[in-house]
């Protein structure tokens, strides 16, 4: 079936405002929370989180009330942590981030990067504490 000019351009606004709508935007820095449960450490519990990185973003420098381990998904993220040396892990490699360490993490590839983020943090507190 052909399809007339007039057609093709109706099909193509269409196609570029949907793909410039909000819901397909890409988020710089995206949350997504998957599990917060109470564990056998009084006053303790766990917090899973995965967090998507866009090229180039930075999770700015912030502390947790408890210890991280941050495992990356994919792409390759460097990690600032006060005191070392700044570390660079890609997908498959963790780090343990102790508590109360500031630090931040920066997505350093060329696609998007993933993290899943586990944290052992005292009940009732703010999870993320940003930092200057």
């Amino acid at each position: 079936m052909k399809k007339s000019p007039a057609t093709v351009a109706v099909l193509l606004f269409a196609i570029i405002g949907a793909a410039s709508s909000p819901a397909f935007a890409v988020e710089p820095l995206r949350r997504t929370d998957l599990i917060k449960n109470d564990i056998d450490v009084p006053g303790h519990e766990v917090v899973q989180v995965r967090v998507d990185f866009s090229p180039g973003v930075l999770a700015a420098r912030h502390s947790h009330p408890g210890e991280e381990i941050a495992f990356v998904i994919e792409g390759t993220l460097e990690y600032t942590l006060d005191g070392r040396a700044p570390v660079i892990l890609s997908a498959g490699q963790s780090l343990f981030i102790p508590t109360g360490v500031v630090h931040s993490a920066r997505n350093v590839g060329t696609g998007k990067a993933s993290e899943l983020a586990t944290y052992i943090v005292e009940d009732g507190k703010t999870l993320v504490v940003q930092s200057k």
